[in-house]
């Protein structure tokens, strides 16, 4: 068990190589702020950037994973989105790659809740 109880972190390889290259981008640009060496800030900014497309990119080829709690058996960083291909529901990235995939991610309308009517005895 982690220190952080049996939950899904949802930890995947889009989220772990995203991270470390956005890591790695911005430790450049703060060591090339350091040497006050311009074109080396917008290097790391630039793998900054680059991260964020790459993590998108990974999640579209299943390599991340849609929004909630996954089952447990999906836990395992390395295993891979089924669910991808079509799109997720709710998924701004899936939404904006393509209209094939924003058609299947497009929300799904949802029932309308009917809520508790208030006592009026108090």
């Amino acid at each position: 068990m982690s220190a952080h109880g049996h939950v899904d972190l949802g930890h995947t390889v889009a989220g772990w190589t995203g991270t470390t290259l956005a890591l790695l981008g911005f430790t450049g640009a703060g060591v090339a702020v350091c040497a006050a060496w311009a074109p080396g800030i917008w290097m790391g900014l630039g793998v900054v950037a680059a991260a964020g497309i790459v993590t998108w990119l990974l999640h579209l080829a299943g390599w991340g994973k849609p929004s909630g709690p996954r089952p447990e058996a999906d836990w395992d960083w390395r295993t891979r989105d089924a669910g991808a291909r079509s799109g997720h529901a709710d998924c701004v990235g899936c939404r904006v790659s393509g209209p094939r995939r924003a058609a299947a991610a497009a929300p799904r309308p949802r029932s309308a809740a009917s809520l508790p009517v208030p006592d009026s005895s108090a």
